[in-house]
């Protein structure tokens, strides 16, 4: 059935129960003649007459009837479905699919929902931790969290975190058997835990920074993975070095289980980006995790 094939069927149902072209016209905004014109197509089309017209009634006919109370729960079902999409519009509602990184998803979503969901029950969150850029629209996300420079150029963007510093760390077993570098060159003569992209076979590069000067380090290593977790429990196990996010690894830095190497050059990574396609029409749900990431960054 073609959408013009269901207007005319709506058309016809309103001056069947309204049994006056005049009346079913005025519901409609539309001219009486037009009515009555969208009813003629329809009964031509069906070769049977749908209405019987007199010039002070009128009412439908037997196969009228039959087809009214045929399409009309169903034309009810589709007014009815219509109007509960305005519980998404005008109430917080719904669920929302979210892709992050772990960290990302710990450091800022976790909190962000913290603030909004306790208070409405109707909103229920799933979040797909992935360091692969996703095709939110493809893979039916709301949206997604990646840091700032893997963004695509046809999203938007919403910054909601600084750059992340990260820590250059190692074990103590590991620092017993070889030793401690005190230069960024000396890394690649070590043992190191490597992260990257799923989509790309080649490591983060260290970028290293000390009064203005920068170098570039690709160290080695037995161990390489797609997310901070592993190469984090690597470094505590004194598999190799590995570079964390600060935040990660401050607790184990503190109670010794690890401990910093080269803490005079700084190392980040580009900040957290949340984002999504173009969304004129955002659910209330998607807005209030928007104002409560931009509260947490």
């Amino acid at each position: 059935m073609t959408r013009d094939e269901l207007a005319d069927l709506s058309v016809f149902a309103e001056v069947a129960e309204a049994r006056s072209f005049t009346r079913a016209a005025t519901r409609l905004a539309m001219s009486q003649s037009a009515v009555s014109q969208i009813v003629r197509r329809l009964e031509e089309r069906l070769g049977v007459r749908l209405v019987a017209r007199t010039t002070r009634s009128v009412a439908p006919t037997v196969a009228g009837e039959q087809l009214l109370a045929r399409i009309l729960p169903l034309l009810r079902e589709m007014d009815e479905s219509v109007e509960a999409l305005g519980r998404f519009r005008d109430t917080p509602a719904g669920k929302l699919r979210l892709t992050a990184t772990d960290h990302a998803a710990r450091r800022y979503l976790v909190p962000a929902l913290a603030n909004f969901l306790p208070d409405h029950p109707d909103i229920s969150v799933e979040i797909v931790i992935d360091y692969g850029l996703v095709d939110v629209v493809a893979n039916r996300f709301d949206a997604g969290i990646r840091l700032g420079g893997a963004i695509e150029k046809d999203m938007i963007a919403m910054r909601i975190g600084p750059e992340i510093p990260m820590a250059i760390v190692a074990a103590p077993s590991y620092l017993a058997r070889f030793p401690t570098p005190t230069m960024p060159q000396e890394l690649l003569a070590h043992r190191c835990l490597n992260l990257r992209l799923p989509t790309s076979e080649r490591p983060f590069d260290w970028a290293l920074r000390r009064r203005g000067m920068e170098v570039h380090v690709r160290p080695q290593g037995q161990m390489m993975s797609t997310m901070i977790g592993p190469v984090l429990d690597g470094a505590l196990a004194g598999i190799g070095i590995a570079s964390v996010p600060q935040d990660d690894a401050a607790e184990h830095l503190h109670n010794g289980h690890l401990i910093r190497i080269l803490p005079e050059w700084e190392q980040s990574l580009p900040g957290y980006h949340l984002y999504y396609p173009n969304r004129r029409n955002a659910s209330p749900a998607f807005r209030m995790m928007l104002d409560a990431l931009r509260i947490n960054s």
